[in-house]
């Protein structure tokens, strides 16, 4: 039997859109990577939250629109205790948005914007344990923080989920959760830091979590989604043909190629393929 994928504490663990036509972003996604979708929610209650898999691997969820969401793809964190996790955020300047509440048996989740305004999601795991499948074409690759505040955001985020950063350059940052590639080679991964030395990947980036990069000039603070797609251009030559517009790019850089598209009904998310170090 296949070993769920688990996340550590401090581990961004899942992912959700809210649509205002659920049925057209199910359509959209579909044909852009081939995901299915089934509806978690139990007979006779209200509402639905539909999961999305890839080849019968969970990806991320859809829910109906929550009040005051913008629709954007929402991403979240895994903890332990989101009551004590919430206390916390707001001893660090940070706000709840959305109070600690249960999701049936799936989960408990909450909603936190931090210092600098991003808006990020809390989750303790029931049955509902995250991705069970990243960081292949068609499935979630990672989410980053664009804010123009770098270093309010890491003061907020560093000692609260405990992550260490590494920077980059220009204000841009990796965000690492020490130990959670230890914790991939034990379970799911275990020739994550091999498969990594193969390729030339800077040390300890077997812990890497999320990125932080400087918001651009008049863009809004906010976590932001990249997924896996086996071909850039094709990528994107697909989601044009479903309806979706080109917001940035396309970007080649010595690890990547991507671009970032709007979806049908404007959520944004990067489409990024893996070319690896140059030699």
């Amino acid at each position: 039997m296949e070993q769920p994928r688990t996340y550590l504490s401090g581990v961004p663990c899942w992912i959700d859109i809210e649509p205002i036509d659920a049925d057209d972003a199910q359509n959209f996604y579909s044909g852009l990577f081939g995901w299915t979708f089934s509806n978690a929610m139990p007979a006779g209650l209200p509402g639905y939250y539909f999961i999305a898999q890839l080849d019968g691997h969970d990806v991320g969820g859809m829910a109906p629109r929550e009040p005051g969401s913008i629709g954007a793809w929402n991403t979240y964190i895994a903890v332990d205790d989101p009551d004590e996790t919430v206390r916390s955020v707001e001893e660090a300047g940070g706000t709840v948005s959305s109070p600690p509440q249960d999701a049936g048996p799936a989960g408990r989740w909450a909603e936190i914007v931090d210092p600098t305004g991003g808006r990020v999601r809390l989750w303790k795991a029931g049955r509902r344990l995250g991705s069970q499948v990243v960081n292949m074409p068609g499935a979630w690759n990672f989410s980053d923080l664009h804010t123009a505040d770098p270093g309010a955001a890491r003061a907020f985020y560093d000692p609260l989920f405990g992550w260490e950063a590494d920077e980059v350059g220009g204000g841009s940052a990796l965000w690492r959760r020490p130990g959670y590639g230890r914790h991939l080679a034990s379970t799911v991964d275990p020739d994550i830091i091999e498969r990594q030395r193969g390729v030339s990947a800077p040390p300890g980036f077997e812990d890497a979590i999320a990125w932080l990069a400087p918001s651009a000039d008049g863009e809004p603070t906010h976590w932001h989604v990249t997924f896996a797609v086996a071909d850039r251009d094709d990528a994107v030559s697909t989601a044009e043909r479903l309806g979706a517009q080109i917001v940035s790019g396309p970007t080649d850089t010595e690890w990547t190629k991507s671009a970032v598209v709007a979806d049908r009904q404007g959520a944004t998310l990067t489409l990024s393929q893996f070319i690896g170090a140059a030699d």
